[in-house]
């Protein structure tokens, strides 16, 4: 039923969801979610999530589970975590994997809503950690579509591997116009979404 609603509502809104390339045969992931310019993001991207079955988790700071709100954010898959010591976080993230149960949790790499030209590394270190593969995670605002996109497997050269999949997200736009740093960089260097 609430896959049914859940798709229903992302017509309602005009998104045009990808439903062909979700992966379902992957044990656990580190789902890598970008752009990430607006509140709404989440939104349509639980919607999605749940309209494919997918179960994940999400990272928030612990200080955003306060009442009425943690309730509501642990109820929707979210995560507390402390941030202050970047090798205890990775550490704790990446632990979380450990539990069987655990599909996948959602990065937004960028790390803020404003408008940045690097991806902070902590996605990268869980991935690396946990030995986990990544999967990217899209809203096109441009195209209206969101989804599941290409598996990538990590070879431990954090700087190739990031520009290759930063490369997926050529062209795209966030919410927000001109807050992903992507969405122009793509089109300088006359590049689409590459689909793997």
């Amino acid at each position: 039923m609430k896959k049914k609603v859940c798709k229903f509502l992302l017509k309602l809104m005009r998104y045009q969801p990808d439903f062909e390339s979700t992966r379902h045969d992957i044990p656990q992931y580190v789902l890598v979610f970008a752009p990430h310019t607006s509140w709404r993001d989440f939104v349509i991207g639980k919607l999605f999530l749940v309209a494919m079955g997918v179960k994940t988790s999400f990272l928030i700071k612990k200080e955003a589970f306060f009442f009425p709100l943690g309730p509501i954010l642990k109820k929707l898959g979210g995560m507390p975590v402390t941030r202050t010591n970047y090798h205890k976080f990775t550490d704790q993230v990446a632990a979380l994997f450990k539990d069987p149960n655990l599909k996948s949790i959602l990065v937004c790499p960028e790390g803020t809503r404003r408008c940045v030209s690097t991806w902070k590394k902590g996605f990268y270190t869980i991935g690396e950690k946990a030995n986990v593969p990544f999967v990217l995670g899209y809203i096109d605002y441009n195209t209206r579509r969101c989804g599941m996109g290409p598996i990538f497997y990590p070879t431990g050269n954090y700087e190739e591997d990031v520009q290759q999949m930063q490369e997926f997200f050529y062209g795209m736009r966030g919410r927000r116009k001109g807050h992903f740093y992507w969405e122009t960089f793509g089109r300088e260097k006359g590049e689409g979404r590459r689909m793997n």
